[in-house]
């Protein structure tokens, strides 16, 4: 909310104008929350939950200001209730109040990568956050940072200076802390930034410094790399944000559409028409944003494995058969994820593209709404499908045989083999393997299992570096092992539960991780037996390494370059803990 409070174009969307507890008013106040595509009215009345007659959840400080608890009440009304709303990212709520697209970064250890990270997206008018988790939710590091908090940043300037003869310049980032107090207390700050000595008085005018305990304050780019982990970027586009102010809002063009079963994804083609105005990009491309989003996934229960495929195209209304597909690699994709939106950044130059999403649940009709972001403008549309035809439906991508026990049967296998335990450890996981394999058509494979393997499987599932997982992550691990589980015995073609070196590069694309022959030359060294072959927990393993670390960088390439920079405790941490 405090992000939104900066642009008041995007606040009277979610926050219609015209209503007051005076004029009209009888007790109902209507707000606005986008969902998949279009914007809902949620109406509610204005009683709020209090205690002592104080309110229990959002409030302002000016006892007469009510607009956030209403905004708070009829957003808890839209999610299932008050619960609803407690912890989360913010990126997610962020979307639902101003239909944007959404990403999350880990924070670079370099910080001269931060300012031009930040830059392109302060002239697009992107919302971005920031926080740190590295410590007890809410309590103050040694310079005011507090950790499991969400602070908005909210500018970036070069701050010129003069100490007796040197004139110099700095970088430095602005940042608004919505609890409106609880500042920053290093270098640059309000109360002990004797650097703003430095600093003229018109100079800092020009910056709008304001010296007050009022939630903002500067810092400099390493400060802030060494004080947050976490940055979340909102993208706004022009048909969203209507601020004379912002320079270079994204251009968007969206469409609604469906997987239906036994008919193969949708393709959508894309037109770049024109390069980036970009002097430092010595390739002429096109930066672009696509962004996959399952809709109703609440309702139906399921949330999906999906991917992005970009193919090269011959022309604007290109349709890629079965044929054309297995003779052609895509030039961009993504691994499949199991995520709400599924959001890839890139970068390709001027011309025809086909763009295919596509869902591991064959079997079952979803729903979806795919989002294209360019700088410059863009054409995507439908390509329709020709003729019915037997050789241009492709086959389901990664049926689901049963090669290992359903979600809910691993549930109680959970509860078997880790006791009264709400965790399971590699141990427990190795047992509940073996005997999930050796009951199932792979009985004897378990014997090249091995508890290496499952201490892999729970580490790059382990969200809470804690070498164990819980039940919602076991689940988790356990759906993607089912879905490899699939591919393995539609490309196992002669049935010896085992993949030939050759099997392996489809198998890999049609779990969605595109591999060239230098992967697979190592992938050969590294992880198949002696025969050159890849086992079935082997070949589960090799799955779990590549989708980690694939995703690991992914979040680490906040330019979509295809280029990270990670200090050594990052670096020591992706390669020793997995």
């Amino acid at each position: 909310m405090a992000s939104l409070s900066l642009y008041p174009s995007l606040l009277h969307r979610v926050v219609p104008s015209g209503q007051s507890f005076q004029k009209g008013y009888n007790g109902c106040f209507k707000f606005r929350f986008w969902q998949y595509g279009e914007w809902t009215e949620v109406q509610i009345d204005d009683r709020l939950p209090t205690q002592n007659s104080q309110l229990i959840y959002l409030s302002s400080t000016d006892k007469d200001e009510f607009w956030s608890a209403l905004l708070e009440k009829a957003y808890a009304k839209l999610k299932g209730g008050y619960n609803a709303l407690n912890l989360g990212l913010p990126h997610e709520a962020m979307a639902d109040m101003t239909g944007g697209v959404t990403e999350v970064f880990t924070v670079p250890p370099d910080h001269r990568m931060l300012g031009s990270f930040l830059r392109p997206l302060l002239q697009k008018g992107a919302l971005i956050n920031c926080g740190n988790s590295k410590g007890p939710s809410e309590k103050r590091n040694e310079l005011g940072i507090l950790f499991g908090h969400a602070y908005s940043v909210t500018g970036l300037e070069t701050v010129r200076g003069k100490y007796q003869d040197y004139i110099g310049s700095v970088e430095l980032v602005r940042i608004q802390n919505p609890w409106g107090n609880t500042e920053w207390e290093g270098p640059w700050s309000d109360k002990k930034g004797i650097e703003w000595n430095m600093v003229s008085a018109e100079e800092q005018q020009r910056v709008q410094r304001n010296q007050l305990d009022d939630g903002e304050f500067w810092m400099s780019l390493a400060d802030f790399c060494q004080n947050f982990e976490i940055i979340e970027v909102c993208h706004l586009s022009e048909d969203t944000l209507s601020v004379s102010t912002v320079k270079k809002p994204w251009k968007c063009t969206s469409h609604h559409g469906k997987w239906i079963p036994q008919q193969g994804p949708p393709q959508y083609n894309l037109t770049l028409l024109e390069e980036d105005d970009d002097p430092s990009d010595p390739e002429l491309t096109c930066s672009f944003l696509l962004a996959l989003m399952q809709k109703h996934t609440r309702k139906r229960g399921v949330l999906s494995y999906v991917a992005l495929q970009i193919y090269k195209a011959r022309s604007e209304r290109d349709f890629l058969t079965p044929w054309d597909l297995s003779q052609l690699r895509p030039v961009l994709g993504t691994p499949q994820d199991q995520r709400r939106e599924l959001v890839f950044r890139g970068r390709l130059a001027p011309g025809h593209y086909v763009i295919i999403p596509s869902t591991s649940e064959t079997s079952q009709e979803g729903q979806f709404l795919l989002r294209v972001l360019t700088e410059k403008a863009n054409k995507t549309t439908a390509v329709e499908r020709p003729g019915v035809d037997a050789n241009l439906i492709p086959p389901p991508m990664s049926p689901r045989l049963a090669g290992l026990p359903s979600v809910n049967e691993a549930r109680d296998l959970f509860v078997k083999h880790c006791g009264k335990s709400p965790y399971c450890t590699p141990l427990d996981l190795y047992n509940l393997l073996t005997e999930s394999i050796a009951k199932g058509v792979f009985a004897g494979s378990e014997k090249k299992l091995s508890l290496e393997h499952c201490k892999s499987f729970v580490v790059l599932m382990d969200s809470q570096g804690m070498g164990r997982l819980d039940l919602i992550e076991f689940q988790a691990l356990w759906e993607k092992l089912r879905k490899w589980t699939g591919i393995f015995m539609t490309f196992d073609k002669n049935k010896n539960q085992t993949l030939d070196y050759l099997e392996i590069p489809p198998a890999l694309t049609a779990a969605g991780i595109q591999v060239d022959e230098f992967i697979v030359q190592l992938i050969s060294l590294r992880y198949t037996e002696p025969d050159m072959t890849v086992s079935f927990p082997g070949f589960l393993f090799l799955l779990m390494k590549l989708d980690y670390m694939m995703r690991k960088f992914q979040s680490f390439d906040m330019t979509g370059m295809g280029v990270i920079s990670v200090n050594c405790r990052q670096f020591l941490h992706m390669t020793m803990y997995n």
